[in-house]
């Protein structure tokens, strides 16, 4: 699965965001370690959803690529 990311150069290194999961961000000291550590924040952010809809009513939908 792939996700748009947004990098950003800081101070103390870089910031990732993802548009599509709001809330869900990470950093890294170099972009190499910052696209790393966002990939773990997006396992643990789905994680985290599937946990908070496990025994919820919830419907899945497919999308088509544009």
């Amino acid at each position: 699965m792939k996700y748009k990311v947004s990098i950003c150069k800081t101070d103390e290194g870089y910031s990732v965001s993802v548009p599509g999961l709001p809330g869900c961000w990470s950093q890294g000291l170099t972009e190499t370690e910052a696209m790393e550590n966002i990939k773990d924040a997006i396992k643990s952010y789905l994680e985290t959803v599937e946990e908070l809809t496990k025994d919820k009513d919830c419907r899945f939908v497919e999308v088509a690529n544009a």
